[in-house]
């Protein structure tokens, strides 16, 4: 999947690296309701161009992981400050 780097140069490469740190910086930023977001432009920046296959589970379980997911956040970043900021859509 990776054939296409072998024909870059050096200076492409070091673009393409930059545009991937920005890319998962803007991931590892993402704060308060944006953490909840589903981040394609991740996968934008693959060279293969396929049709994710998506699995969306049905309310009931999609908010136990949330809720799952929340908990976590309060045992890996309990320092964190907390908000109480409603999603504005």
């Amino acid at each position: 999947m990776d054939e296409d780097l072998e024909s870059r140069s050096r200076e492409q490469l070091v673009a393409e690296v930059k545009k991937l740190r920005d890319a998962i910086r803007s991931h590892r930023d993402a704060s308060g309701h944006d953490l909840c977001w589903h981040h394609p432009a991740l996968w934008a920046l693959l060279p293969e161009r396929v049709a994710p296959s998506l699995e969306v589970p049905v309310w009931p379980q999609f908010m136990r992981g949330c809720i799952k997911y929340r908990q976590s956040l309060d045992e890996q970043l309990a320092d964190a400050p907390r908000s109480d900021q409603e999603f504005k859509g």
